[in-house]
């Protein structure tokens, strides 16, 4: 076992208060419609979430995530019509969901390395209106979401980690051995809110990250707000903003290596002018990230910008997944921007009103794509405010309160 059954049925008892908590909407109800997605590796908590989502009278359907081996049977086979391919009433089902739970439990995290990148970027860009179907939904207050991630042996492996370790690491990050988990993740997304309501509160401009490898700097653009916590992921301890992404210039460079889709990158560097990115190399995986950055239009642009205090955070170890990798704690804690596309509950007006003409305006980026990149290096991060003062917000891994 890799977990012991208390730790089981407290990561269940997380994984669905989350989807619950992340609704900005009214409560759920009975007979609400659930999707519960899952990797097979990740059977056990799957047994106890669905368990869980049934007591509470959820509708409830399960879908098994397509293996990698499959996956790269796709991308290798299917022509740009099957790449393309949606089920009939897809659309029709994604709008009706009421909450979706995620597990993940990869058991090969570098089955796609072959494959052409343009052709997974094909595939993502033709799912794209599900997902804006659930971001629709979602900023009615109709759908909420969460996910989580189940150790497996590919996992440990890749962080260079015995399983017991990984485990322990996500025990540990989830608060999985408190007497009462979900109190103990109410406590932190708290004090989180505190910060985020802070830097709030000074009325933000623009915002300077400098490392020994990167002066980096995003312009936080009109009626947006640092938001924190609500569930969506677990674990979860940053705080974000979704920033006017034509302000974007410098260099960023993400020290952790990432996998994704399939393959892996490391020592990612990229370049912004004018908002987007005009150079883009890494140590390896160099012609994936570039493939990646040409998906869309808005792929070579940010829709995110975030930052993890260490004292939060108590994940200090590579964990070769972007879930945890993103909300690294450590000693310097961590800064990460997405490549791709923007939240829209960072908008601090009425987020039912945020069409894609105002997201447009107000420089909210569009993409199929969306990926973390992430620095965990030592860094002094500064805001320049309104009325031009220019003042410290972060440094040896923690904000300045």
């Amino acid at each position: 076992m890799i977990f012991t059954k208390k730790q089981m049925d407290n990561y269940a008892d997380v994984m669905v208060w989350a989807m619950e908590n992340a609704r900005r909407g009214g409560k759920f109800k009975k007979y609400d419609t659930v999707l519960l997605r899952s990797d097979l590796a990740a059977l056990p908590l799957l047994q106890a979430v669905y368990e869980r989502l049934l007591d509470k009278k959820y509708n409830t359907t399960v879908r098994f995530m397509v293996p990698g081996s499959m996956q790269r049977a796709l991308y290798s086979k299917a022509d740009d019509k099957q790449l393309a391919y949606l089920p009939a009433g897809e659309e029709t089902f994604q709008g009706d969901l009421n909450g979706m739970i995620a597990l993940l439990a990869p058991e090969d995290l570098t089955a796609l390395q072959k494959v052409d990148p343009a052709r997974i970027g094909k595939a993502a860009v033709a799912r794209k209106k599900l997902r804006e179907i659930l971001d629709r939904t979602e900023q009615d207050g109709k759908f909420s979401w969460t996910l989580c991630m189940y150790p497996t042996q590919e996992l440990a492996k890749r962080a260079g980690l015995s399983l017991k370790e990984y485990a322990g690491q996500v025990a540990k990050a989830c608060f999985l051995n408190e007497k009462n988990p979900v109190a103990k993740w109410k406590e932190v997304m708290a004090q989180i809110a505190e910060t985020g309501k802070w830097l709030n509160g000074l009325k933000i401009e623009r915002i300077n990250v400098q490392t020994a490898h990167m002066d980096f700097e995003v312009l936080m653009g009109e009626k947006r707000n640092f938001i924190s916590g609500g569930g969506n992921n677990i674990p979860s301890f940053e705080i974000f903003t979704s920033p006017d992404w034509r302000g974007t210039r410098g260099v960023y460079f993400a020290d952790l290596s990432s996998y994704r889709s399939g393959n892996y990158v490391k020592g990612m560097r990229l370049e912004f002018k004018n908002g987007r990115c005009v150079k883009a190399t890494a140590e390896k995986g160099q012609d994936f990230l570039r493939k990646m950055l040409a998906m869309d239009r808005g792929a070579a642009q940010i829709g995110e910008f975030s930052l993890t205090d260490r004292r939060f955070s108590k994940i200090d170890k590579f964990m070769a997944d972007i879930l945890f990798d993103e909300n690294f704690g450590g000693k310097h804690g961590n800064c990460h921007v997405a490549i791709g596309s923007s939240y829209a509950d960072t908008y601090a007006g009425d987020v039912r009103k945020l069409d894609k003409k105002l997201k447009e305006k107000l420089g909210y980026n569009e993409s199929a794509l969306h990926w973390d990149l992430i620095n965990t290096e030592d860094k002094t991060v500064h805001a320049t405010v309104k009325g031009g003062k220019k003042i410290l917000i972060y440094e040896k891994g923690q904000f300045c309160l």
